[in-house]
């Protein structure tokens, strides 16, 4: 605790001074067109010196607004201490020219520490969750607080991870060579149904693994641009696998716990793939008798598992019984303005629907931003103690200065032109 209290008092100003100013959201044709036809490791160390501690910045200063008791919680504390270190350690290149020999290749090893370092940032911070709520109960205005926050801090996360592996993937040693043509983590011709058939494969194999059987697979297409071809993306094939690997558990789980008594066996989970105009969804649809309508808001809160709540045992941070699996699938799915909803039929069962954009010029990184707007969220309850008790000063009384500038606009040395002048 005492190096986590240092370090907050060193660098608060520097948190302060970064989180005044906004992320700068990239499109995946940005990323793409970056990787492929001007992939400039000097221009990208330029870009990310900066976007790296403003997009740290801007969770850290929200995360100060979360209440005492679930800050003291030794789970969260670590993750404060993760971000700290991080942001600290970026801090040493805010001025480090990339003419510097070493200066390129350091920052390129300290991306991959940090990388490493944040890991087990969502298991852990759900162990703080779930240790505030056995400590203290549950309470909705506190809990609708949390799930705000959660929302914000690991899209933060998701586009901060995103940033890294592009720089790391694209002049690292740790290109993958099972996908040569990817450029990073982005895949310019992504099969679709490849990515499904990927997701159910390994659903199944955890699906037999717990029940000694599971659903078939069907999957149909239809593409709409051009009807003889299967369906390609420019996308994330690894966001695009987490979030139908979670689709394809919860469907397997509530088919086999339905029908695994039934004479006529299994029937199986459907997959359909449709590419529009606007629009690529896919729709997985299961006969596992489905939620009732007032259960489905709950399937995406953070303080809600069907599963049993997991072990709190040192070191143990598994991710089943979180209850994090859907509404984290739904931020992947948002992050590049896309959406994932459920329609369910109670008796029947449940569709499950990814929409993503089909053009990857309108994809564009969803991303929080710490604001007045934001901190408001925090402050508008006078009945939670815990967030606004006006008998102790906050810790954020006053509400930040509005984001007005992007991170392309911090100051960049003589000769060294923005990352995003580039795209």
């Amino acid at each position: 605790m005492r190096i986590l209290t240092s370090l907050l008092k060193n660098t608060n100003p520097k948190i302060e001074y970064y989180s005044r100013f906004s992320p700068s959201p990239l499109s995946i044709k940005q990323f793409l067109d970056f990787g492929r036809d001007n992939a400039c490791e000097k221009t990208s160390y330029m870009f990310l010196r900066k976007e790296l501690p403003v997009r740290l910045a801007n969770t850290m200063r929200e995360v100060n607004l979360l209440p005492d008791n679930l800050l003291s919680q030794p789970s969260v504390r670590l993750v404060q201490k993760w971000y700290m270190q991080s942001f600290v350690e970026l801090l040493d290149y805010e001025n480090r020219k990339p003419e510097d020999s070493r200066a390129l290749n350091d920052f390129l090893e300290l991306l991959i520490e940090i990388r490493n370092r944040h890991n087990d940032v969502v298991p852990t911070m759900a162990q703080g969750v779930i240790e505030y709520k056995e400590k203290f109960g549950f309470d909705p205005f506190i809990s609708s607080n949390i799930q705000y926050f959660l929302d914000r801090f690991y899209t933060n996360r998701i586009s901060f991870r995103m940033l890294i592996n592009q720089h790391t993937l694209l002049f690292g040693n740790d290109t993958n060579p099972a996908h040569p043509k990817h450029i990073g983590s982005i895949d310019p011709t992504c099969s679709v149904a490849e990515v499904v058939s990927d997701a159910y494969d390994t659903a199944k194999m955890l699906c037999e693994k717990y029940y000694l059987d599971a659903p078939a697979l069907k999957i149909e297409e239809f593409n709409m641009k051009a009807p003889k071809k299967p369906i390609q993306a420019v996308y994330v094939p690894s966001h695009l696998f987490h979030m139908l690997f979670e689709l394809f558990k919860n469907s397997m789980r509530a088919t086999v716990e339905l029908h695994e008594n039934s004479k006529e066996g299994l029937p199986p989970v459907k997959a359909k793939v449709t590419l529009g105009k606007e629009d690529l969804s896919i729709k997985i649809s299961d006969s596992g008798g489905g939620v009732p309508l007032r259960k489905i808001d709950r399937l995406f809160n953070y303080m809600y598992s069907t599963a049993p709540t997991p072990s709190l045992e040192p070191g143990a941070v598994p991710l089943a019984g979180f209850g994090y699996g859907l509404p984290i699938s739904r931020l992947y799915a948002r992050y590049f303005q896309g959406d994932l909803k459920l329609y369910s039929m109670e008796g029947v069962g449940t569709d499950a629907v990814i929409y993503l954009k089909a053009l990857s010029s309108e994809s564009f990184e969803r991303l929080p931003v710490f604001n007045k707007s934001a901190w408001r969220h925090y402050k508008t309850s006078p009945e939670a103690d815990d967030w606004s008790n006006p008998s102790r000063e906050p810790r954020d009384a006053t509400p930040p200065d509005a984001n007005t500038k992007k991170s392309s606009e911090l100051p960049h040395p003589v000769g060294s032109p923005p990352f995003l002048a580039s795209l």
